[in-house]
């Protein structure tokens, strides 16, 4: 039996007899007219033709064809599903969604269900708070490829950066602020968030560029390098909390941490380190990241929500992705292309700057200047920073040291529960 294929908004679907979907982002499809990457779930060739390509109508560009003025037309009253199986049921995988919910690159929307997303109840829990200045000429931002304005989901704000924060427990207690690491979601907390609730002001947050967060588009207004995240990090958590907190970060983000808390030691009452990059070898990025760096390649697998999450997530340890978890992590790339051109930026900014900010890192760590109190956490499965020299790091300058042997680089992740009582009870020791 032959596959089949069918339009939605923005993309170009390939659904064969299994079941199984393609998803083609026409607007770079448009760019390399045949035998190019489908996205897809693992990796394969197509042959199409150009004229049967639909541009995303939400770009700033005229479209003078009438085929695509009658397609718009039609579109709007598409509804493309696909059946999927899930502990022995079947499930609907809604393809298509409003135009209003997406702008610049993108796939059509990400809804999978006609009840209450994953997504949009994780929505519903935070809010946004304003902090950190934006820089930049104040134009709109065009896409690096194709160098049409944007949609407004890729622009920056007028004054403030939009950060998007979720918040458990009494305002009276501790504040304990937990950041993820690059490239995740505070999505990645959701299990430490009840435990910590319990007797402490838990506070995470997802960084710019990720999540529900502002991405300004390169260039217009934020550029993702360190500089950058240390100075944004200062202000967002001055406009949480002005009082002294307790901060969590895993992975690589942890050098930025570092370097926002030597200047702010009096604000820190201690200072948790999940699977930080701390050894010379950790400055080598994992290829499954390293290929967002790397020049046209990268900005095409970057708007790949497969590439962009799933396989970020699942590459580096032992962590098996739910379909409802996949869902949060793959909706800012389903419904903004400007999800996968911060994931680009922050992977160049990453082989540039990540070697100087470990050994910037260590020197910190390592100095007499440095106060706080200080527990590294390690999750010993993980597949991209080697454990090798870590514990004797930490022995040698007599910080703390807690091994998770079950949990791999996202240890909130895997071991969600059991990492939020360790920090529970290490938030709770005196100073």
């Amino acid at each position: 039996m032959t596959s089949k294929r069918k339009f939605c908004r923005g993309t170009l679907i390939q659904k064969n007899p299994n079941h199984e979907i393609s998803i083609i982002p026409t607007s770079l499809s448009s760019l390399f007219c045949s035998h190019f990457m489908a996205i897809q779930a693992n990796i394969s060739f197509l042959s199409f033709q150009p004229s049967q390509f639909v541009l995303d109508s939400r770009f700033n560009a005229p479209l003078n064809l009438n085929f695509f003025s009658k397609y718009r037309e039609r579109r709007k009253m598409v509804r493309i599903c696909s059946k999927a199986k899930s502990e022995g049921q079947e499930v609907d995988y809604l393809i298509d969604a409003p135009v209003s919910i997406g702008d610049g690159f993108s796939f059509s929307g990400g809804k999978y269900s006609d009840g209450p997303s994953p997504s949009d109840e994780w929505f519903r829990k935070g809010k946004m708070v304003k902090a950190y200045p934006v820089g930049g000429t104040g134009q709109k931002a065009k896409d690096p490829i194709f160098g049409l304005t944007m949609g407004r989901g890729s622009q920056a704000s007028t004054d403030l950066f939009r950060w998007f924060c979720v918040e458990s427990g009494s305002a009276t207690n501790h504040s304990v602020i937990l950041i993820h690491g690059f490239p995740s979601q505070a999505y990645s907390y959701r299990k430490v968030l009840p435990i910590l609730s319990k007797n402490y002001r838990a506070i995470t947050f997802d960084w710019l560029g990720f999540g529900f967060s502002d991405k300004p588009q390169p260039g217009y207004g934020f550029n993702y390098t360190s500089d950058e995240y240390v100075s944004s990090l200062e202000s967002l958590i001055d406009e949480l909390t002005p009082g002294k907190v307790s901060l969590v970060v895993q992975g690589y983000a942890a050098p930025v941490v570092v370097r926002y808390a030597i200047n702010h030691q009096e604000k820190l009452k201690d200072i948790i380190l999940v699977n930080p990059p701390l050894m010379d070898k950790h400055a080598n990025l994992p290829s499954t990241l390293s290929i967002f760096s790397n020049f046209l390649l990268g900005e095409v697998f970057s708007q790949d929500p497969l590439r962009a999450s799933d396989k970020l997530l699942t590459s580096c340890g032992p962590y098996k992705m739910k379909e409802d978890d996949a869902m949060v992590y793959r909706r800012p790339y389903l419904t903004s292309g400007s999800s996968g051109f911060a994931l680009n930026a922050l992977s160049k900014t990453l082989k540039k700057e990540l070697k100087a900010n470990i050994e910037a890192s260590r020197k910190i760590l390592s100095s007499e200047d440095w106060k706080v109190q200080t527990t590294v956490c390690w999750g010993q499965r993980d597949r991209w920073l080697m454990y090798d020299g870590v514990q004797k790091f930490c022995k040698d300058l007599g910080y703390k040291f807690v091994d998770l042997p079950s949990a791999g680089h996202h240890v909130q992740e895997d071991s969600g529960e059991e990492l939020g009582k360790i920090i529970s009870k290490i938030i709770s020791e005196p100073v």
